[in-house]
C-alpha cells in the first residue's frame, strides 16, 4: 500500500490528517471488541467516472450491525453517505477501499460501557486484489481451519462486530502459516460455513450452491452473485454442504467486498474440479467486474457515482 500520510480521515464530523486520527489507549472497543464496521469499494468506471458499489446496502448493514450490538451511532445514514463522498473527493480517490467504523470511546472501564461516547470514523485508501491478482485469475489454495465458525448464540453472526473477527484472525493465521492462501471454517454442526472474511459458493452439475443465512454474514457480494446468477439462468440453491461435497465440487469461489469474486482451485490439498477456475465462476466474475465498472446498464442501480 502506498504512503497514506497525505490522506484525510473523516472523524466524528471533521476531516483530520491521517496521522492525527488517533484514539485514547483506554478506548473501550480496543479492550472489549464491541464496535461495528463495514468494507466498501469504489471503482473507476469504464468512462472514467468513479462510483461506489452498493453504498446504501453497506450503510444499512452498518446500522443493522449497530442495532444488534446496541451501538447508537450519533450520525444519520445520510450523514455517513455524504461523509464517504467527502473522503473520496478530498483524497482524490477514484478507486478505493472504504472503511467506516463506529466504536465505543474511552470513559469507564469494565465490560459495561455505560455512557462512553460512540465515535465514528471513515478512512479510504487504494487497495488492489485482497487475495492477490494471481488469485483472481488462477484461483487460490484454501484450507479448512481447526477453528469453528461462531455459534449463533455465542456471537451475533449477522453483525460485522469487531470482536467477532478474532475468530477469523485465528483461522487465517493458522492456515497461512501452513502455506495456504485462505481459511475455510465449518459451523458448529460440521457443515461448511464461510471463509475468514468471505462467503463461499460451489458448483456441482451446473447448479450453484451456497450455505443459507443461518450462522454466516449476509454478504453483499454474496447477494450480488446470487442475483447475477439467477438473471443469467443459473440455478441457485441455498443449502448446507459438507467438506467432502466441497472436495468433489466442479468449481468453488469466494465472494466478498475485499475478495470480490475469487476462484478456489484447491482445498486441503485436493484440486477443485480441474484445479483451475471453472466456466461458471469465470462467467460470474466477468459479469461482476463489468457491473462495478459501469459497463452493464441493467445493474446501474448499484452504483453511486461520486460528484467530482
Amino acid at each position: 500500500m502506498s504512503d497514506k500520510s497525505s490522506y484525510m480521515i473523516w472523524f466524528d464530523g471533521d476531516l483530520v490528517p491521517w496521522n492525527e486520527a488517533k484514539v485514547h489507549v483506554l478506548t473501550h472497543t480496543l479492550h472489549y471488541g464491541l464496535g461495528v464496521f463495514e468494507g466498501i469499494r469504489a471503482y473507476e468506471c469504464h468512462d472514467g467516472r468513479p462510483a461506489i458499489f452498493r453504498l446504501m446496502d453497506h450503510i444499512n448493514r452498518l446500522y443493522s450491525s449497530a442495532r444488534i450490538g446496541q451501538v447508537k451511532i450519533p450520525f444519520s445514514k445520510e450523514d455517513l453517505r455524504k461523509a464517504i463522498f467527502k473522503v473520496l473527493i478530498v483524497n482524490k480517490l477514484k478507486e478505493a477501499y472504504i472503511r467506516p467504523i463506529a466504536f465505543i470511546g474511552d470513559g469507564v472501564m469494565g465490560v459495561n460501557p455505560k455512557d462512553n461516547p460512540i465515535r465514528l470514523a471513515i478512512a479510504a485508501y487504494p487497495w488492489g486484489a485482497y487475495l492477490g491478482d494471481e488469485g483472481l485469475t488462477k484461483g487460490i489454495r484454501a484450507k479448512i481451519s481447526s477453528f469453528t465458525r461462531m455459534h449463533v448464540n455465542t456471537h451475533m453472526t449477522k453483525a460485522k462486530i469487531c470482536g467477532n473477527y478474532v475468530n477469523s484472525v485465528m483461522a487465517k493465521l493458522e492456515v497461512t502459516s501452513l502455506g495456504f492462501d485462505e481459511a475455510l471454517m465449518l459451523d458448529t454442526e460440521g457443515y461448511v460455513s464461510e471463509g475468514s472474511g468471505e462467503n463461499i459458493f460451489i458448483v456441482r452439475n451446473g447448479v450453484l450452491k451456497t450455505p443459507p443465512l443461518t450462522s454466516i454474514l449476509e454478504g453483499i457480494t454474496r447477494n450480488t452473485a446470487v442475483e447475477i446468477a439467477t438473471d443469467e439462468g443459473i440455478k441457485v440453491i441455498h443449502e448446507r454442504f459438507t467438506r467432502d461435497e466441497l472436495y468433489i465440487a466442479d468449481e468453488a469461489f469466494f465472494t466478498g467486498t475485499a475478495a470480490e469474486i475469487t476462484p478456489i482451485r484447491e482445498v486441503d490439498g485436493r484440486p477443485i474440479g480441474d484445479g483451475k477456475p471453472g466456466e461458471i465462476t469465470k462467467r460470474l466474475q466477468q459479469s461482476f467486474f463489468d457491473i462495478v465498472r459501469g459497463k452493464d446498464d441493467n445493474y446501474i442501480k448499484w452504483l453511486d457515482f461520486i460528484p467530482w
